[in-house]
């Protein structure tokens, strides 16, 4: 289960990490959705961080 979890976080993160630089290489980026994207990547990893921890 662990392994499963710690997969999806991973792909949650690549994920956000695409789509992160996508917005970036807007000519006009959005920075409020810059900003939330970036939060939700931190929370991502905060929660990696922890379960790989436990494991």
């Amino acid at each position: 289960m662990e392994l499963t979890h710690i997969s999806a976080l991973e792909s949650k993160h690549a994920g956000l990490e695409r789509r992160i630089a996508e917005e970036q290489g807007r000519p006009s980026p959005n920075d409020a959705l810059l900003r939330e994207l970036k939060r939700r990547k931190l929370r991502i990893k905060e929660e990696l961080a922890q379960v790989q921890q436990v494991h």
